[in-house]
């Protein structure tokens, strides 16, 4: 049977305990700021992130092309053959497309690189990678992983509201979010993905608690009768994340719940306060 590594970023914020039993390799974006850098989650937490924002907004980069094509060597010394990578949207960063761009690179050291847009950010990438990994465990060929992974990318959605849209803005990911003027009148945006992995409102609401009931509401119908695993994230907002998992767990049918924070990177760009959910189908 032919071995397939399963590679990601550090943007699924993927549990440590998941990683590991699946065997999953997670390549770390950078935080950057005027006097240091720091590899997300592997040197730096979002505790730190928060805390230093009032003194200096950092940066954030793409994974070391060193350290990828160490892995890929490491990878092909392991006996494998073929490279699974699945990565944060294209909408939201260069991630996908600077590991698609060693395709070449990685045949060469022997390897077969397939590369995928999850079209989404955290947990939403996070349960495509752990799809994934469940359907190489089942020794699936490839080509059907592949052909599934695109169908449930459809069906995987995350919605989430900020504090402010002021490190969105700064960190040129607005997308198609409306919201200069929000932030003075307090109208929070419902913000999800598209199609095209881009973050856009789905719906406004006024003030912070009417924007977290107003989530809620949008995650319950969207979930509707159907079983699925559920993903709370926060950026240094835990009691109201815990707070929306009291409030969801036994209206819908929850198959599978975590409730967990977002890393350094996408902290970077979210700012403290962020309160999302993930979920796709069981």
């Amino acid at each position: 049977m032919n071995k397939i590594a399963l590679i990601t970023d550090s943007t699924s914020d993927l549990p440590k305990e998941m990683q590991e039993k699946y065997n999953i390799e997670v390549l770390p974006l950078h935080v950057i700021y005027k006097d240091a850098e720091y590899e997300d989650g592997v040197d730096i937490t979002p505790e730190a992130v928060y805390n230093s924002l009032t003194r200096e907004i950092p940066s954030t980069s793409l994974p070391s092309t060193g350290r990828i094509l160490e892995l890929f060597e490491r990878l092909k010394e392991e006996g494998y053959r073929d490279v699974l990578s699945i990565h944060i949207s294209s909408g939201l960063s260069g991630t996908y497309s600077m590991i698609k761009n060693l395709e070449e690179n990685a045949k060469q050291i022997g390897l077969r690189l397939h590369v995928i847009d999850s079209k989404s950010i955290s947990m939403g990438l996070g349960f495509l990678v752990i799809k994934a990994a469940q359907l190489i465990e089942s020794n699936t060929p490839l080509n059907e992983i592949i052909k599934t992974l695109d169908r449930f990318k459809r069906e995987v959605k995350v919605f989430f509201v900020l504090k402010s849209l002021e490190y969105l803005r700064k960190g040129g990911r607005i997308g198609l979010v409306e919201g200069a003027l929000g932030d003075m009148l307090s109208i929070k945006p419902i913000i999800s993905v598209n199609s095209e992995g881009i973050y856009y409102t789905v719906v406004k609401s006024r003030g912070r608690n009417g924007s977290i009931r107003k989530l809620v509401k949008i995650v319950k119908s969207a979930i509707g009768r159907g079983r699925v695993r559920v993903a709370v994230m926060h950026g240094n907002a835990l009691d109201e994340a815990l707070e929306i998992l009291n409030s969801i767990k036994d209206e819908v049918n929850i198959s599978d719940i975590f409730a967990g924070q977002v890393g350094p990177v996408v902290g970077v760009h979210t700012g403290p306060g962020l309160v999302g959910i993930g979920f796709c189908p069981d």
